[in-house]
């Protein structure tokens, strides 16, 4: 093996001949090395960094060591007295033989120029989910790269829990948490900003989504399920997914109450062919609760949502006649799987005391009514 010493003769470079791959080698010209992983005909070798980078660089850039230390000053030190080591590089090695350090371009896939990016809890253990902490993620399906805002709600306003820089089909670490945390991600907002360096490319739109994270979710362990992203089973939430963002999952009451009357003011008509329910004074109010007749959508609503706004339909009513005695209300909530019914029962039984309820009749609302009897 040459030696620091040997390499230097006149103060000339000398060049060795006996490189192969797997040899050891740091650059003369900077610090660094890595071990040869092959040759680029005679003039250039392949120096594989730590990272796995391999490196084009000129046989006279690289040295051969024994060791993993490539620090270059002990080349230096091997000059004569008299001579700086820029010197001799200056003299003797042209300024184009300089090695070109790089990193690869970013290999951009088949229809990955619809934007897609998703928000991803991993347990740590996923054998202890109701002990373990847990991971957060950004994950980014794309070819652009992505600059991000990850924030979680205090009150009205949100606090800022990171931001960086995603790059293209990758994943982004973005916080570890255990579960005294979980009550701060109840809500979350991401904001993302989409683009690509060195070349032109369709403009994405900002997307600023707010999401709903529900903390009985991280003690279930079939929320965890296996997805393209991990290894591990994760929970996995779409921000933005083929150019569209989803809908937050924060309701906008001023929306929802216009969306209430325009529903209200178009069941009015269609439902006036019948006239003989309201004709009689003494026919029940009906409220029809099903979420297609009180909600214009119900895209980027939970289960839960929406069964709160259809309580709180059933409070406006109730406070609506309040002082109506003897008024008897129909609730229209459908058979389905009972939860909206025994809602209503359990709010009747606490906060409805004095009023007195029954089926709805079968034969006019089938098998899905209460009827409530204001007292």
């Amino acid at each position: 093996m040459e030696t620091a010493a040997s390499l230097f003769r006149n103060n000339k470079l000398i060049i060795p001949d006996n490189m192969k791959i797997g040899d050891k080698v740091r650059f003369i010209s900077e610090v660094g090395g890595g071990i040869i992983a092959g040759f680029q005909g005679k003039d250039l070798v392949l120096v594989e960094d730590e990272d796995g980078f391999q490196i084009p660089t000129r046989r006279s850039d690289v040295v051969v060591v024994g060791s993993d230390n490539y620090d270059i000053g002990k080349v230096h030190s091997a000059l004569p007295q008299n001579k700086k080591a820029h010197t001799v590089m200056e003299k003797d090695v042209e300024p184009a033989d300089l090695p070109v350090t790089f990193k690869p371009q970013i290999e951009e896939r088949k229809g990955g120029d619809a934007l897609s990016v998703y928000l991803a809890f991993v347990p740590i253990d996923i054998h202890e989910v109701t002990k373990t902490s847990f991971e957060a993620y950004l994950v980014n399906d794309s070819n652009y790269y992505v600059r991000y805002a990850y924030l979680s709600a205090e009150g009205n306003s949100y606090r800022l829990r990171a931001t960086a820089e995603v790059e293209p089909n990758t994943k982004e670490f973005i916080e570890e948490f255990d579960r005294e945390v979980i009550q701060e991600l109840e809500h979350v907002a991401i904001q993302l900003v989409a683009y690509k360096r060195d070349k032109s490319f369709l403009i994405k739109p900002a997307v600023d989504v707010q999401l709903r994270i529900d903390p009985v979710k991280f003690y279930k362990l079939h929320t965890f399920k296996e997805n393209d992203f991990f290894e591990e089973p994760a929970l996995v939430y779409t921000i933005v997914e083929n150019d569209k963002a989803t809908r937050p999952l924060v309701v906008d009451v001023k929306k929802l109450k216009e969306e209430m009357y325009h529903k209200a003011a178009d069941t009015t008509t269609r439902r006036a062919p019948q006239p003989a329910r309201h004709q009689d004074k003494n026919a029940p109010v009906v409220v029809d609760l099903h979420a297609a007749e009180i909600l214009e959508t119900t895209a980027g609503m939970s289960n839960t949502d929406i069964l709160n706004y259809q309580l709180d339909q059933v409070h406006k009513t109730l406070a609506k006649y309040a002082q109506q005695k003897g008024t008897k209300i129909v609730f229209i909530h459908g058979k389905g799987d009972g939860v909206l019914r025994r809602s209503i029962i359990h709010e009747l039984r606490y906060r409805y005391k004095s009023y007195t309820y029954q089926d709805a009749s079968f034969q006019e609302y089938g098998y899905g009514a209460t009827q409530v009897t204001i007292k």
